[in-house]
């Protein structure tokens, strides 16, 4: 397959909830192709109505590289049709193996189309907030390599907002827990994203750079799982805490 036939085949697999064997295990693509493959299934989506509303990091957390056995950051495209609001629900069944996971989000203030350091990365940022993300891999048993995962749009399918908290929070350290009803599941710290959440920014800013392009003003950037992922089940109630952001919620049933 060429690379746009990879790109609807992945898309196909999203809308049609199927999976696919590892793709790069018999078409032999670049890191850089991965992106280009990832480029034009967005498009796909585009088509069909979607608008990007922003990007969304990955592999920022040591706990998420071991679980996934990389060492690489990569980020992929969030658009409007995933946007889950804060409290509502998801139906599994429109996934194939969904894992949910807690993040922060930034909210940019204005456009980003050069690196930013950690100084002055705050100054394209209008607000912060609790988040969390439902990745769902559209390959086999969860299985691919770097470049599969990255032309799988980072397995991107949902995520939620909470209230938006200023810029001036401190969030360098803030303790993270994630409930599946009443019982906690997952739990961490801020700083395991990339040491700090707002180096997150700067990574955004920097692979923006690299690649010639812009992040509007008003975009969201999901920062990265703070934890491990975690299964979802059917009929359970997720909810995030964050020391001095607050907390996000949403709920599950098996189909609607």
């Amino acid at each position: 397959m060429n690379l746009n036939e990879i790109a609807i085949h992945l898309d196909d697999c999203a809308l049609k909830v199927k999976t696919t064997p590892s793709l790069r295990s018999e078409t032999a693509f670049t890191l850089d192709e991965a992106y280009q493959i990832q480029e034009l299934s967005v498009q796909q989506r585009e088509q069909r109505g979607e608008k990007r509303v922003g990007v969304k990091l990955g592999f920022t957390s040591k706990e998420k590289m071991r679980q996934m056995g990389v060492n690489h950051l990569i980020w992929g495209v969030i658009t409007d049709a995933m946007h889950v609001k804060n409290g509502g629900e998801i139906v599994l069944s429109h996934f194939n193996h969904p894992r949910i996971e807690p993040e922060i989000a930034f909210i940019t203030k204005e456009v980003i189309d050069a690196p930013l350091t950690m100084e002055n990365a705050l100054e394209k940022i209008s607000a912060i907030c609790p988040a969390m993300e439902v990745i769902d891999s559209r390959y086999e048993k969860f299985k691919f390599t770097l470049e599969d995962v990255v032309a799988d749009n980072t397995s991107s399918a949902a995520f939620v907002l909470g209230d938006e908290v200023g810029v001036n929070t401190d969030i360098s350290d803030c303790a993270v827990k994630m409930y599946e009803n009443d019982e906690i599941v997952q739990q961490g710290s801020t700083a395991a994203l990339l040491g700090h959440p707002i180096q997150c920014v700067v990574q955004v800013s920097e692979l923006l750079a690299k690649k010639g392009q812009a992040l509007p003003a008003g975009s969201i950037i999901l920062a990265g799982a703070a934890t491990a992922a975690h299964a979802m089940q059917t009929g359970c109630t997720y909810k995030t805490e964050i020391e001095t952001i607050g907390s996000v919620n949403l709920s599950s049933q098996a189909a609607k």
